[in-house]
């Protein structure tokens, strides 16, 4: 792994030298802009509008429009001088405890390890936090740019997370169309309920993959192989269902009985054979039309129990 930075986390007056590592790895496939005409890669120039001459990077300073055309200019030591990145100390301020930040707040996870002789004050702070079952609220400053911070222990490593302040979270009230109260009916919502709880699993990250990436490389390598590449598009939904003739046939799709244990007769069923039949009249097929009939399958015996254990599907 790559040193990001270096310097030390300090709580009171106690000490730790560390190195920080990225935790993470941007794994989008790099594309370049290409004339299509010669196949050539498309360059971007530094240029003066005003003297109509490219700029080198030693000419270039940057600067704050605080009115139209008319800027204050900052010199890079002068930004450096007002940054916190000299002290090179992430200062934990506070112990919290983790489930009382929401992960709105968070933005990029870094590793940190011990630096120099800091082996011990390392591992001093990490057994205090692992016992004491918080984690560390602390400023952090890296190239620049200052940052609230979260120390938690992933493993036998401490490790950071940057999160944004307060104020650069949007308020929810800012979103529009958001219903003004909550009303929903208490059969659907039985229903939907029943439907999370059958597709809840334990959190298994290996599983989740990039499909697009996938499909990418793979037609990257057809490419340069000469092969045309051709997708057919993705059929979209349009057709509008019955709420509660979609939430039963998402439940038959993972073969829940309605009347399973803590569940009840919602008149589902009907209502989702009453879409078929409907789109039999007309002539139209929609996706109601194409679940399977209500018909409720016969619940299974869990091996090694003769309870009514709640099935479980993979």
């Amino acid at each position: 792994m790559h040193t990001v930075w270096k310097g030390a986390i300090s709580f009171g007056l106690v000490h730790v030298p560390v190195k920080m590592f990225s935790a993470t790895e941007d794994k989008d496939i790099s594309m370049k802009l290409i004339h299509r005409d010669c196949g050539s890669n498309i360059s971007y120039i530094r240029k003066c509008p005003t003297c109509e001459v490219e700029v080198d990077w030693d000419a270039i300073v940057k600067g704050y429009e605080y009115d139209k055309g008319h800027y204050v200019l900052f010199e890079k030591d002068e930004l450096e001088q007002l940054s916190d990145d000299v002290t090179k100390t992430i200062k934990i301020l506070d112990f919290v405890a983790l489930e009382e930040i929401d992960p709105i707040y968070f933005q990029k996870t870094y590793y940190l390890s011990p630096d120099q002789a800091g082996g011990n004050a390392y591992n001093l702070l990490l057994e205090a936090m692992r016992q004491s079952g918080r984690i560390g609220i602390a400023k952090v400053s890296i190239r620049s740019k200052s940052s609230l911070a979260a120390i938690r222990i992933i493993g036998d490593c401490l490790a950071m997370e940057t999160i944004f302040f307060p104020d650069e979270i949007r308020s929810v009230d800012l979103v529009p169309g958001l219903p003004d109260h909550v009303d929903v009916n208490e059969k659907e919502l039985m229903m939907a309920r029943m439907l999370i709880e059958q597709l809840s699993t334990p959190f298994e990250p290996a599983k989740y993959t990039d499909d697009y990436r996938s499909r990418l490389l793979d037609a990257i390598q057809h490419k340069i192989a000469g092969e045309e590449v051709r997708v057919a598009p993705e059929q979209q939904r349009t057709n509008v269902l019955d709420l509660m003739a979609a939430l039963q046939a998402s439940l038959e799709a993972v073969k829940l009985p309605p009347d399973a244990k803590g569940g009840l007769d919602t008149g589902a069923a009907s209502s989702a054979a009453g879409a078929a039949d409907g789109a039999a009249e007309d002539g139209t097929r929609t996706e109601a039309a194409d679940a399977p009939a209500a018909k409720v399958p016969r619940p299974r015996k869990p091996k090694g129990s003769s309870g009514s254990a709640k099935e479980t599907v993979s």
